[in-house]
């Protein structure tokens, strides 16, 4: 490998771990904070004790599960089928092992330092004021984006200097067949990524929401409390909720998120390069291996970025929210544009020119990376028009709630759909701009230029559910009222944060899965041929499994996510039962004078949470392989192309649906009409989006990259055209 990309891997290694050294000091600080308020410490103990409880729980099930999947990888480098199989035999195992290892680490130390915040920023705001409660709330979100990018990258980096390097050696020093296999066996760190994501999205979404539903239903609507009131018993699992859920699960997520987007980018130019030295005319020198490092190259300079806006926004006190966030953004923006220039115009240049891809020279590069980013900015600008109380579509769904819960949840469910119109143009138009100017590798790059910025967006992200927790501990603590209203000033900007977040993560999903089912066509021999002169792919395929491969895909992400938000609702039934249950026996719960039993609450949130994980995760992993099996490569091409469609539309419309609710709700509360009619109508709405936009559509992105990915495992297989399908027709 050439010299320059030794040194350039060498110092994204240097940055991650700069990253994680960096996590570890806020996380410090945070805990330095000493809260005086001696109720907040008491129940913000509570919340961390269930919230390490539920995820002791979900390891004893993930773990196995990572263990038999690694075994199967080992099992399958045996095969003669899979010898060339993306992501299998022993180096990928423990690859996936690392993956899965590091992704749970990501969620545990975010929810950790979450965990911690909360009570800081409740202290903070009865204290110092709002200034002082956003600075601790950032904080702790800083500590979860950071440490999400810090340990995806330090081990996607690792894993692939040391694999390259031990190839290199033992190969006889073919430098391009040892980037080649590297490239190959990380795919297996992106899978174990996945697979806790997965888990950690579907477990924590569904514990999160049966008790917030649970805890809804009784308190609000039957018993007319208030919100996080300490008298409803599922007041402590709610907010351990959104911490197993929206803390642990959501990080995990986008750690795998963040690693797809670089394997997917650095598997296309492999692809790429294969299929330039299959050409007599063209020639593959070390300069042209620069297009697999470039990826880790990006994302190094995101995540310095992301670094560097976080220590400005410390560096003060804020008193505007929602501006303190925006300008996280664009500062960690503007910096990866401005690097991306300089890396596009002096990194890939060769000789006197440019490394050139299907006929682009390299300094295009940056508009494919500036489509991606400007395409993560929008797509977060819409999920906030459709789900801020600063525009119109909250403000009208809080007017329809005025005539009944009927009317607000027609209100909730047009502007959920309505949103997707917007946000898949804005997409469209990314992945356009991204491959005219550098192919279908500026896709990948596409998809990484949006993650770059990573680390501030889940900052950004993770700061909500912190802000939502220090409410509850200030109402349940009994601080004063006008401790209440800053840290719900906080909360409504958190939860347009959320929108934004889970948007932006199903905008890179999008370019991730495109540049994921491409590198799937081109390995499975799908696309036959990438041609320099037209730049088009050419596809060839037998109609009739393509089109049911195409129905069962489109099929997939509606099944998951009914499966999803039933376990919701039976989760929630039994919550609601649980809490009715403690106020008839103890009718002086109510009164005040003797505690809830929160133990039985959150014991039945793990117990369902858990169990209810399963079905879906065996669907996500199961379809891919049983279709690639029946329909072979046709059909498998088309059920993620099916899957991938479905699944944008489900995950905009269920987030921002969800997220229009829940502030339509907090609207009507901040004009003093709580207890009306409008009032109670908007809490089922707030309600019936809780699954929506917090267990089910979170989950969409890591299904349809997890097909994509096991697709990719099996393309090698399925190359030779068997399937049951050609079988039968034969």
């Amino acid at each position: 490998m050439e010299k320059i990309n030794l040194i350039l891997l060498i110092c994204v290694l240097a940055i991650a771990v700069i990253t994680i050294g960096y996590v570890f000091l806020i996380y410090h600080k945070i805990r330095r904070i000493k809260v005086l308020n001696p109720n907040v410490a008491e129940n913000a103990n509570y919340i961390r004790s269930g919230a390490i409880t539920f995820l002791k729980r979900e390891f004893k099930i993930i773990v196995p599960f990572v263990l038999i999947m690694a075994a199967v990888f080992v099992a399958l480098g045996f095969i003669p089928a899979f010898k060339d199989a993306e992501g299998v035999g022993w180096q990928s195992a423990i690859c996936f092992i690392v993956g899965a290892a590091f992704s749970a680490l990501a969620g545990l130390v975010g929810m950790l330092s979450a965990t911690n915040a909360n009570s800081r920023t409740a202290d903070s705001a009865n204290n110092s004021g709002l200034g002082a409660a956003l600075r601790v709330a950032f904080s702790g979100g800083a500590v979860l984006g950071l440490c999400v990018v810090g340990f995806g990258l330090v081990g996607l980096a690792g894993l692939f200097f040391a694999a390259f390097a031990i190839i290199n050696a033992t190969n006889g020093g073919n430098t391009f067949g040892a980037l080649v296999e590297a490239s190959s066996i990380i795919t297996g760190y992106g899978l174990g990524c996945s697979v806790v994501a997965l888990f950690g999205r579907v477990g924590g979404g569904i514990y999160t929401k049966c008790a917030d539903v649970g805890a809804d239903i009784v308190g609000k609507i039957e018993s007319d409390l208030e919100e996080d009131d300490a008298r409803n018993p599922a007041t402590i699992a709610d907010n351990v909720g959104d911490n197993v859920g929206d803390i642990a699960g959501m990080s995990s997520d986008l750690c795998e998120s963040y690693v797809g987007s670089i394997v997917s980018a650095m598997t296309l130019a492999t692809v790429l390069l294969q299929s330039l030295a299959r050409k007599s005319a063209a020639s593959i020198d070390a300069i042209d291996y620069r297009l697999i490092v470039f990826p880790l190259v990006l994302a190094g300079l995101g995540i310095l970025a992301s670094i560097i806006s976080v220590i400005i926004i410390r560096s003060r006190e804020w008193k505007d929210p929602q501006k303190t966030l925006d300008i996280a953004t664009y500062i960690a923006v503007g910096i990866v544009v401005v690097g991306a220039v300089f890396l596009s115009v002096f990194y890939l240049r060769k000789g006197d020119g440019f490394i050139e891809v299907e006929g682009h020279a390299a300094p295009w590069a940056i508009g494919a990376i500036a489509a991606g980013l400007a395409c993560g900015i929008a797509v977060g600008k819409i999920a906030e028009i459709y789900t801020s109380a600063d525009y119109k579509t909250v403000k009208q769904i809080a007017k329809e709630s005025e005539t009944g819960h009927a009317t607000n949840i027609i209100a909730g469910f047009a502007s959920g759909m309505k949103s997707t119109a917007a946000t898949v143009i804005a997409l469209a138009a990314g992945i356009i701009i991204a491959y005219f100017c550098f192919g279908i590798y500026g896709i990948g790059l596409a998809a990484v230029g949006m993650l770059s910025t990573a680390g501030i967006t889940i900052s950004v992200d993770g700061y909500g559910p912190i802000s939502d927790n220090a409410g509850g501990l200030a109402q349940m603590s009994g601080l004063p009222h006008e401790v209440r209203e800053i840290t719900d000033h906080l909360d409504a900007v958190g939860n347009t944060t959320a929108a934004v977040g889970k948007g932006f993560c199903t905008g890179s999903a999008t370019f991730t899965a495109i540049a994921l089912v491409l590198s799937y066509g081109q390995v499975s021999g799908l696309i036959e041929d990438i041609t320099e002169n037209t730049n088009r792919t050419m596809m060839s395929v037998d109609v009739t499994p393509f089109i049911i491969g195409i129905l069962v895909g489109a099929m997939v992400p509606f099944l998951f996510s009914a499966l999803v938000i039933n376990s919701v609702g039976k989760a929630a039934n039994k919550m609601v039962l649980e809490i009715r249950d403690q106020f008839r026996e103890h009718p002086d719960i109510l009164k005040g004078t003797e505690k809830p039993d929160y133990n039985r609450c959150i014991d039945i949130a793990t117990k369902a949470s858990l169990k209810e994980m399963i079905l879906p995760g065996v669907i996500a992993v199961g379809t891919p392989i049983v279709v690639g099996i029946l329909l072979g490569k046709e059909g498998l091409g088309a059920l993620l192309i099916g899957a991938l469609a479905s699944s944008i539309m489900l995950a905009i419309f269920m987030a921002n649906a969800g997220g229009a609710w829940d502030n339509a709700k907090k609207y009507i509360e901040s004009m003093g009409m709580k207890g009306t009619e409008a009032h109670h109508a908007s809490v089922t709405g707030d309600t019936v989006g809780d699954p929506l936009k917090d267990t089910a559509g979170p989950t969409m992105d890591i299904l349809i990259k997890m097909m994509s990915v096991i697709a990719l495992i099996m393309a090698p297989m399925l190359s030779s055209g068997f399937s049951v399908w050609s079988l039968i027709v034969k």
